[in-house]
């Protein structure tokens, strides 16, 4: 990812930002334009409690280029406590040992580096509680 779309990712990447829409309340992460629950074009901005819960998981054998060095990672389907479900990287388990339900938390963490020389991108991964 280039440095500009770090920078744009910024409030939902560090401070784990949604939208809240105005009129229904529906919780979107990352935020978006027009709400999928009321088609409501007002947000507001607010941070998400940083818990939640496995809904789904799978481990990657495979993985892209830039996570050569991790496999075999688990990647899981997180339903946040206030409602929006994201993907993320868990990390701090064996991938054999995760189980749906499980109790996650979010944390800040290295997600990738560009290049030897270049920049270091930060982002969410999910530990188990």
């Amino acid at each position: 990812m280039s440095t500009a779309g770090s920078w744009r990712e910024y409030p939902q990447r560090y401070r784990y930002e949604a939208a809240v829409c105005d009129k229904c309340g529906k919780w979107h992460f990352p935020p978006r334009l027009v709400c999928d629950g009321c088609r409501n074009e007002t947000f507001t901005r607010k941070a998400m409690r940083r818990t939640g819960k496995i809904l789904t998981h799978t481990v990657i054998h495979m993985p892209p280029a830039a996570f050569k060095d991790e496999s075999p990672y688990a990647v899981a389907i997180i339903e946040m406590d206030d409602g929006p479900r994201i993907t993320t990287q868990v990390v701090g388990i064996a991938p054999g040992e995760l189980k749906i339900g499980q109790r996650v938390r979010l944390e800040f963490r290295r997600v990738q580096a560009d290049g030897e020389a270049g920049t270091i991108l930060y982002g969410y991964k999910a530990v188990v509680v």
